[in-house]
């Protein structure tokens, strides 16, 4: 079953898809910028093509992202380029060569960080989404919102998004599996999202170990979960 995404925010995030297509992590210098957008956003993707993508920048990032080539970074990141790819240079070059349609954005967003990005993207399935993340310095990133369902986590720990509907006992059943039988994992974070009684919820788990890829499955079987995506430290 894929990823239901409903995008809360107001004006253009009024919408709903059937799939996780979108996310976006920033850190301080470009080429970090880089690794972090591919492992996040191809993950989510599900390794779909990424034809549309639209990136707000704020604060500092408005001002300063051509000099210090964040845009540059970004979208070589959401092609799927590495950190250390000469691609990144003509990253802007090549996304018209594959013919993905891109744009960056000026824009104030209220109540976040100084250098914060929130990206929009389609993939060729038509799949869409959203992910808002910041780079608070020191080479740290914080992600704050996934499909415009508030989340918390910074790419220190291997963490597992968990989308399900909000029903009684879901938690309850994906802590007893990693305990009965993940008994090894620790869990050092755990944060709830939701956008309203009843409806959509998020999970963010943040874990002390590298869980294995079986997990992922077991959880995807969880009755009234949606969909589980791993993200590995970086």
């Amino acid at each position: 079953m894929k990823l239901w995404v409903i995008l809360t925010t107001k004006n253009r995030d009024e919408y709903i898809s059937n799939d996780w297509s979108y996310y976006d992590w920033t850190f301080k210098f470009p080429h970090s910028r880089s690794s972090a957008v591919r492992h996040v956003v191809n993950k989510i993707a599900n390794d779909d093509k990424i034809v549309d993508v639209t990136f707000e920048l704020s604060g500092s990032f408005a001002r300063t992202y051509k000099g210090h080539g964040t845009d540059r970074a970004l979208l070589a990141g959401v092609m799927g380029y590495h950190s250390y790819a000469e691609e990144i240079r003509d990253a802007l070059k090549i996304a018209k060569e594959k013919n993905i349609s891109y744009r960056f954005i000026a824009k104030d967003i209220a109540g976040a960080h100084p250098n914060t990005a929130r990206i929009y993207f389609q993939c060729e399935s038509g799949a869409t989404g959203s992910v808002q993340g910041a780079s608070i310095g020191g080479g740290n990133i914080r992600v704050d919102y996934v499909n415009g369902m508030r989340v918390d986590f910074n790419g220190d720990y291997t963490t597992i998004l968990i989308l399900h509907d909000d029903r009684p006992g879901v938690i309850a059943e994906v802590t007893n599996l990693i305990h009965i039988k993940y008994r090894d994992l620790n869990i050092n974070n755990f944060k709830l999202s939701r956008q309203e009684k009843g409806g959509l919820a998020l999970m963010t788990i943040e874990l002390d170990d590298k869980p294995s890829q079986e997990l992922i499955d077991d959880l995807k079987r969880v009755q009234y979960v949606h969909n589980a995506v791993l993200i590995r430290a970086i």
